[in-house]
């Protein structure tokens, strides 16, 4: 078969009405300074929380993992599962399996149904099925009469597997277990509004409903801040990497199709019931590379300003179109191929190198793109 290196870039133009979907920690909305000029901000971490979240609707679940403390709990509940007869021994053999690993776990002092529970000391991404092998082997262990916390290279082996989708897209670090690590096949930058913005403040009151009739004012008085702003949303995959990570064409082709879609399609729960902003971007382009991950966040370097007729958000699509042009221009950086939605109509400068299509046209072909690759 043959190799091939190659990188998917996703850019975004999505307008987000009054929200505060990330909060810095005084709990405003994030911003940066770009060109100069204020600009609102949202996280990387806040963006793939809500990638790995739509992810669950379109991948089963045995290709997904969890980040978590609990994973004693997790491996002692799957060995309980499948082995009924072991349930008082399942988190010792839990702990065990962990021990193997490198982890030390210690009583959670974490409120509510969690306290007392064994947790390790920081977040653990682990694969679904990661946790359902790491069972059978403490059971296998078990009756064997083998002790599981001695099984270092055999704990090993099930991590350097086959990963699954959202880690092998976004990496895991363990502190405690570097030879653990999986390198992130997917970049995602931190969106920044392509718009000066002005921080605002929602002034409330709550008044009480049982109140007596002769109590009058608010029973509680705050603020809570937030912005609107049109945002530019940038992410790249490197798919060969993802390849070998998943040691598998097809799961290549569906992480790379699943990636698209909920990049496109997510966003970042913070103050959803306060603001109610789910929108989907005006803009979304696609393309796949071999030479290199090229980001067109330099085109609003300079702010948008609203013009009479033209919004800030159809400007910044054909700002960006502009700017991806002129880098395919300038620098020989002809896309493999390239797509692009718009629902504002289409974009000159765009249409001479990159097909119009809907969302799941885009989908379809980017699919068929990559199965020919790799049947090549």
């Amino acid at each position: 078969m043959r190799e091939i290196i190659m990188f998917m870039d996703i850019h975004c133009i999505q307008q987000v009405p009054p929200s505060n979907i990330n909060r810095d920690d005084t709990g405003s909305p994030k911003t940066a300074y770009v060109g100069g000029a204020l600009r609102s901000r949202v996280s990387s971490q806040a963006w793939k929380r809500a990638m790995r979240g739509v992810f669950g609707d379109m991948l089963d679940s045995s290709k997904l993992g969890k980040r978590t403390k609990g994973v004693v709990t997790l491996i002692a509940d799957s060995i309980t599962s499948k082995r009924p007869d072991l349930a008082e021994s399942a988190e010792g053999l839990a702990q065990k399996v962990m021990a193997a690993a490198g982890f030390k776990v210690k009583a959670s002092d974490r409120a509510g149904a969690d306290k007392g529970s064994l947790a390790t000391d920081y977040l653990i991404f682990i694969a679904n099925n990661e946790i359902d092998k790491l069972a059978d082997l403490a059971i296998a262990a078990f009756d064997e009469g083998e002790d599981v916390s001695k099984m270092k290279k055999e704990v090993s082996a099930i991590f350097h597997g086959p990963q699954a989708v959202d880690i092998a897209l976004f990496g895991r670090m363990l502190a405690d277990a570097p030879d653990l690590n999986t390198d992130a096949s997917a970049q995602v930058a931190h969106a920044f509004s392509i718009d000066q913005i002005t921080p605002e403040y929602d002034y409330f009151t709550a008044v009480d409903d049982c109140a007596s009739e002769d109590n009058a004012g608010a029973a509680m008085i705050d603020t809570v801040g937030f912005n609107s702003s049109t945002l530019y949303r940038y992410a790249t995959v490197n798919i060969d990497v993802l390849r070998d990570q998943l040691q598998d064409d097809s799961a290549t082709v569906e992480g790379v199709v699943a990636f698209v879609e909920a990049f496109v399609k997510s966003m970042p729960s913070g103050k959803q019931n306060t603001f109610a902003n789910h929108t989907l971007p005006e803009d979304v382009v696609v393309t796949l590379r071999e030479s290199q991950p090229i980001s067109a966040a330099d085109a609003f370097e300079d702010p948008v300003r609203r013009k009479d007729g033209i919004s800030v958000s159809r400007q910044g699509v054909e700002r960006l179109g502009e700017r991806l042009n002129d880098i395919r221009v300038n620098y020989g950086e002809e896309p493999v191929k390239a797509w692009y939605v718009a629902t504002g109509g289409a974009v000159s400068s765009l249409n001479e190198w990159c097909e119009q299509v809907s969302l799941p046209d885009l989908e379809q072909s980017l699919k068929e793109t990559l199965n020919a690759a790799y049947s090549a």
